[in-house]
Protein backbone atom coordinates (compact mmCIF):
# COMPACT_ATOMS: atom_id res chain seq x y z
CA UNK A 1 0.00 0.00 0.00
CA UNK A 2 1.12 3.50 -0.84
CA UNK A 3 1.29 4.72 2.76
CA UNK A 4 3.93 2.10 3.64
CA UNK A 5 6.29 3.17 0.81
CA UNK A 6 9.14 5.54 1.39
CA UNK A 7 9.84 8.22 -1.14
CA UNK A 8 12.99 10.22 -1.79
CA UNK A 9 11.19 13.24 -0.40
CA UNK A 10 10.54 11.38 2.89
CA UNK A 11 14.23 10.52 3.21
CA UNK A 12 15.36 13.92 2.02
CA UNK A 13 12.76 16.68 2.48
CA UNK A 14 14.80 19.11 0.40
CA UNK A 15 14.70 16.87 -2.72
CA UNK A 16 11.44 18.38 -3.93
CA UNK A 17 12.82 21.85 -3.42
CA UNK A 18 15.91 21.01 -5.51
CA UNK A 19 13.74 19.88 -8.42
CA UNK A 20 11.84 23.15 -8.35
CA UNK A 21 15.04 25.13 -8.14
CA UNK A 22 16.46 23.56 -11.31
CA UNK A 23 13.22 23.82 -13.29
CA UNK A 24 13.69 25.93 -16.42
CA UNK A 25 17.49 25.78 -16.29
CA UNK A 26 17.70 23.10 -18.99
CA UNK A 27 16.20 22.63 -22.45
CA UNK A 28 15.85 19.38 -24.37
CA UNK A 29 16.32 19.47 -28.13
CA UNK A 30 13.42 17.75 -29.86
CA UNK A 31 15.63 16.85 -32.82
CA UNK A 32 18.63 15.16 -31.18
CA UNK A 33 17.38 14.79 -27.56
CA UNK A 34 20.45 16.65 -26.32
CA UNK A 35 19.89 18.38 -22.98
CA UNK A 36 21.29 21.91 -23.02
CA UNK A 37 21.92 24.31 -20.18
CA UNK A 38 19.65 27.28 -20.80
CA UNK A 39 22.49 29.79 -20.50
CA UNK A 40 24.48 27.91 -23.16
CA UNK A 41 21.43 27.84 -25.42
CA UNK A 42 20.90 31.59 -25.01
CA UNK A 43 24.58 32.27 -25.64
CA UNK A 44 24.28 30.25 -28.86
CA UNK A 45 21.35 32.43 -30.04
CA UNK A 46 18.74 29.76 -29.30
CA UNK A 47 20.43 27.15 -31.53
CA UNK A 48 21.16 23.61 -30.33
CA UNK A 49 24.86 23.24 -29.55
CA UNK A 50 24.89 19.65 -30.84
CA UNK A 51 22.66 19.39 -33.94
CA UNK A 52 22.18 23.08 -34.87
CA UNK A 53 18.39 22.95 -34.54
CA UNK A 54 16.96 26.47 -34.38
CA UNK A 55 14.69 26.86 -31.35
CA UNK A 56 11.80 29.31 -31.52
CA UNK A 57 12.64 32.70 -30.02
CA UNK A 58 10.42 35.67 -29.21
CA UNK A 59 9.98 38.91 -31.13
CA UNK A 60 12.05 40.98 -28.73
CA UNK A 61 15.00 38.59 -29.05
CA UNK A 62 14.71 38.80 -32.85
CA UNK A 63 14.91 42.59 -32.70
CA UNK A 64 17.87 42.47 -30.32
CA UNK A 65 19.75 40.13 -32.67
CA UNK A 66 19.18 42.23 -35.79
CA UNK A 67 19.25 45.84 -34.68
CA UNK A 68 22.46 47.62 -33.74
CA UNK A 69 23.26 47.64 -30.01
CA UNK A 70 19.80 46.10 -29.43
CA UNK A 71 18.45 49.66 -29.58
CA UNK A 72 15.22 50.52 -31.37
CA UNK A 73 12.02 52.54 -31.15
CA UNK A 74 8.77 50.59 -30.93
CA UNK A 75 5.75 52.14 -32.63
CA UNK A 76 2.05 51.31 -33.11
CA UNK A 77 2.15 49.21 -29.94
CA UNK A 78 -1.20 50.29 -28.51
CA UNK A 79 -3.56 48.56 -30.93
CA UNK A 80 -5.63 45.62 -29.69
CA UNK A 81 -8.52 43.59 -31.10
CA UNK A 82 -12.12 44.53 -30.34
CA UNK A 83 -13.37 40.92 -30.78
CA UNK A 84 -15.65 41.88 -33.71
CA UNK A 85 -17.47 38.51 -33.83
CA UNK A 86 -17.78 38.01 -30.05
CA UNK A 87 -16.28 34.61 -30.77
CA UNK A 88 -16.33 31.69 -28.34
CA UNK A 89 -14.90 28.18 -28.78
CA UNK A 90 -13.40 26.41 -25.76
CA UNK A 91 -13.29 29.85 -24.16
CA UNK A 92 -14.36 33.36 -25.08
CA UNK A 93 -11.97 35.08 -27.49
CA UNK A 94 -12.05 38.22 -25.32
CA UNK A 95 -10.84 36.16 -22.34
CA UNK A 96 -8.17 34.47 -24.44
CA UNK A 97 -6.92 37.86 -25.63
CA UNK A 98 -6.80 39.30 -22.14
CA UNK A 99 -4.94 36.31 -20.71
CA UNK A 100 -2.39 36.30 -23.54
CA UNK A 101 -1.84 40.05 -23.26
CA UNK A 102 -1.10 39.61 -19.56
CA UNK A 103 1.30 36.69 -20.11
CA UNK A 104 3.24 38.26 -23.01
CA UNK A 105 3.05 41.94 -22.16
CA UNK A 106 1.99 42.62 -25.77
CA UNK A 107 -1.34 43.83 -27.13
CA UNK A 108 -1.14 41.47 -30.12
CA UNK A 109 1.14 39.10 -32.04
CA UNK A 110 3.33 41.75 -33.68
CA UNK A 111 6.02 44.26 -32.73
CA UNK A 112 7.01 47.19 -34.98
CA UNK A 113 10.44 48.70 -34.48
CA UNK A 114 12.60 51.32 -36.15
CA UNK A 115 16.37 51.15 -35.78
CA UNK A 116 19.58 50.55 -37.67
CA UNK A 117 21.01 47.31 -39.03
CA UNK A 118 24.78 47.61 -39.50
CA UNK A 119 24.26 51.36 -39.76
CA UNK A 120 21.36 51.24 -42.22
CA UNK A 121 18.01 52.63 -41.01
CA UNK A 122 15.33 49.92 -41.28
CA UNK A 123 11.75 49.18 -40.23
CA UNK A 124 11.13 45.71 -38.77
CA UNK A 125 7.85 43.95 -38.01
CA UNK A 126 8.50 40.89 -35.85
CA UNK A 127 5.72 38.39 -35.18
CA UNK A 128 5.30 36.84 -31.72
CA UNK A 129 4.38 33.14 -31.88
CA UNK A 130 3.52 32.88 -28.19
CA UNK A 131 0.59 35.26 -28.78
CA UNK A 132 -2.17 32.87 -29.94
CA UNK A 133 0.22 31.05 -32.24
CA UNK A 134 1.35 34.27 -33.93
CA UNK A 135 -2.00 34.30 -35.71
CA UNK A 136 -2.84 37.15 -38.07
CA UNK A 137 -5.91 39.13 -37.09
CA UNK A 138 -7.01 42.69 -37.80
CA UNK A 139 -4.39 44.21 -35.49
CA UNK A 140 -1.48 42.22 -36.97
CA UNK A 141 -2.60 43.24 -40.46
CA UNK A 142 -2.96 46.90 -39.49
CA UNK A 143 0.36 47.08 -37.66
CA UNK A 144 2.33 45.45 -40.49
CA UNK A 145 0.59 47.70 -43.02
CA UNK A 146 1.57 50.76 -40.99
CA UNK A 147 5.18 49.57 -40.91
CA UNK A 148 5.18 49.18 -44.69
CA UNK A 149 3.62 52.60 -45.20
CA UNK A 150 6.16 54.17 -42.86
CA UNK A 151 8.95 52.46 -44.77
CA UNK A 152 7.63 53.89 -48.03
CA UNK A 153 7.20 57.40 -46.57
CA UNK A 154 10.65 57.48 -44.96
CA UNK A 155 12.30 55.40 -47.70
CA UNK A 156 13.57 52.83 -45.22
CA UNK A 157 13.81 49.14 -46.11
CA UNK A 158 11.12 46.98 -44.50
CA UNK A 159 11.85 43.59 -42.91
CA UNK A 160 9.02 41.33 -41.75
CA UNK A 161 9.91 38.35 -39.56
CA UNK A 162 7.14 35.76 -39.80
CA UNK A 163 6.35 33.21 -37.08
CA UNK A 164 2.71 32.27 -37.42
CA UNK A 165 0.09 29.57 -37.55
CA UNK A 166 -1.82 31.64 -40.13
CA UNK A 167 -4.99 33.72 -40.09
CA UNK A 168 -6.79 34.07 -36.76
CA UNK A 169 -10.00 32.06 -37.04
CA UNK A 170 -11.62 33.94 -34.14
CA UNK A 171 -11.88 37.01 -36.39
CA UNK A 172 -13.24 35.19 -39.44
CA UNK A 173 -13.23 37.10 -42.73
CA UNK A 174 -11.75 40.14 -40.98
CA UNK A 175 -8.48 38.25 -40.55
CA UNK A 176 -8.51 36.98 -44.16
CA UNK A 177 -8.89 40.54 -45.44
CA UNK A 178 -5.47 41.34 -43.97
CA UNK A 179 -3.81 39.19 -46.64
CA UNK A 180 -5.00 41.53 -49.40
CA UNK A 181 -4.46 44.64 -47.29
CA UNK A 182 -0.80 43.91 -46.57
CA UNK A 183 -0.16 42.68 -50.12
CA UNK A 184 -1.54 45.94 -51.52
CA UNK A 185 0.70 47.95 -49.18
CA UNK A 186 3.70 45.90 -50.38
CA UNK A 187 2.80 46.67 -53.99
CA UNK A 188 2.91 50.38 -53.16
CA UNK A 189 6.25 49.89 -51.40
CA UNK A 190 7.58 48.21 -54.53
CA UNK A 191 6.31 51.10 -56.68
CA UNK A 192 8.22 53.46 -54.38
CA UNK A 193 11.41 51.44 -55.00
CA UNK A 194 11.95 50.57 -51.32
CA UNK A 195 13.29 47.07 -50.55
CA UNK A 196 11.24 44.50 -48.67
CA UNK A 197 12.91 41.46 -47.10
CA UNK A 198 10.84 38.59 -45.73
CA UNK A 199 12.36 36.36 -43.04
CA UNK A 200 10.47 33.10 -42.50
CA UNK A 201 10.97 31.24 -39.22
CA UNK A 202 9.51 28.13 -37.63
CA UNK A 203 6.59 27.96 -38.24
CA UNK A 204 5.28 30.13 -41.07
CA UNK A 205 1.97 28.71 -42.30
CA UNK A 206 -1.55 29.44 -43.51
CA UNK A 207 -2.58 32.87 -44.75
CA UNK A 208 0.74 34.42 -43.72
CA UNK A 209 2.60 32.14 -46.14
CA UNK A 210 -0.08 32.73 -48.77
CA UNK A 211 0.50 36.50 -48.65
CA UNK A 212 3.27 38.74 -47.35
CA UNK A 213 5.71 36.04 -46.17
CA UNK A 214 6.34 35.00 -49.79
CA UNK A 215 6.22 38.46 -51.38
CA UNK A 216 9.67 39.71 -50.45
CA UNK A 217 12.21 41.10 -52.88
CA UNK A 218 14.25 38.55 -50.98
CA UNK A 219 12.70 35.59 -49.13
CA UNK A 220 15.01 34.15 -46.47
CA UNK A 221 14.32 31.30 -44.05
CA UNK A 222 16.04 29.89 -41.00
CA UNK A 223 17.24 26.26 -41.24
CA UNK A 224 14.61 23.61 -40.62
CA UNK A 225 11.67 26.01 -40.45
CA UNK A 226 8.21 24.59 -41.22
CA UNK A 227 6.83 26.66 -44.09
CA UNK A 228 3.61 25.99 -45.97
CA UNK A 229 -0.09 26.68 -46.33
CA UNK A 230 -1.80 23.55 -45.00
CA UNK A 231 0.04 21.19 -42.66
CA UNK A 232 1.73 18.00 -43.96
CA UNK A 233 -0.81 15.73 -42.27
CA UNK A 234 -3.74 17.56 -43.88
CA UNK A 235 -2.09 17.32 -47.30
CA UNK A 236 -1.38 13.61 -46.92
CA UNK A 237 -4.97 12.94 -45.92
CA UNK A 238 -6.22 14.98 -48.89
CA UNK A 239 -4.05 13.49 -51.63
CA UNK A 240 -3.76 10.05 -49.96
CA UNK A 241 -0.03 9.91 -50.62
CA UNK A 242 3.06 9.89 -48.45
CA UNK A 243 4.96 13.16 -48.66
CA UNK A 244 8.74 13.27 -49.28
CA UNK A 245 11.10 13.53 -46.32
CA UNK A 246 11.66 17.13 -45.29
CA UNK A 247 8.56 18.33 -47.13
CA UNK A 248 7.69 21.95 -46.22
CA UNK A 249 11.01 22.51 -44.48
CA UNK A 250 13.28 25.39 -45.47
CA UNK A 251 15.81 23.27 -47.30
CA UNK A 252 13.13 21.50 -49.36
CA UNK A 253 11.59 24.85 -50.38
CA UNK A 254 14.99 26.27 -51.32
CA UNK A 255 15.71 23.22 -53.48
CA UNK A 256 12.37 23.66 -55.27
CA UNK A 257 12.73 27.39 -55.92
CA UNK A 258 10.34 28.74 -53.28
CA UNK A 259 13.03 30.53 -51.25
CA UNK A 260 16.06 32.61 -52.14
CA UNK A 261 18.23 31.50 -49.23
CA UNK A 262 18.37 29.52 -46.00
CA UNK A 263 20.51 31.41 -43.50
CA UNK A 264 21.78 30.40 -40.07
CA UNK A 265 20.58 32.65 -37.27
CA UNK A 266 24.11 33.77 -36.39
CA UNK A 267 24.63 34.98 -39.99
CA UNK A 268 21.21 36.56 -40.51
CA UNK A 269 22.14 40.14 -39.64
CA UNK A 270 25.22 40.27 -41.87
CA UNK A 271 23.36 38.51 -44.71
CA UNK A 272 20.51 41.04 -44.62
CA UNK A 273 23.02 43.91 -44.46
CA UNK A 274 24.78 42.65 -47.61
CA UNK A 275 21.45 42.20 -49.35
CA UNK A 276 20.37 45.75 -48.51
CA UNK A 277 23.70 47.05 -49.78
CA UNK A 278 23.03 45.31 -53.08
CA UNK A 279 19.46 46.69 -53.19
CA UNK A 280 20.44 50.29 -52.51
CA UNK A 281 19.27 52.61 -55.29
CA UNK A 282 21.77 53.88 -57.83
CA UNK A 283 20.84 56.87 -59.97
CA UNK A 284 17.27 56.66 -58.73
CA UNK A 285 16.76 52.99 -59.61
CA UNK A 286 16.98 49.81 -57.57
CA UNK A 287 19.58 47.31 -58.74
Amino acid sequence: MAWFKRTNTDLNPSAGEKRVRTEGLWEKCEQCNHVIWKKDLDANLGVCTKCDRHFRIDAQTRLNLLLDNSEYDIFDAGLSSTDPLHFTDTKAYADRLRKTQESTGLTDAIVNAAGTLEGRPVIISAMEYSFIGGSMGAVVGEVITRAIERGAAERKPVIVISASGGARMMEGAVSLMQMAKISAALARLDDAGVPYISVLTDPTTGGVTASYAMLGDLNIAEPGALIGFAGPRVIEQTIRQKLPDGFQRSEFLLEHGMLDAVVHRKNMKSYIARALSFMEPHNGHRT
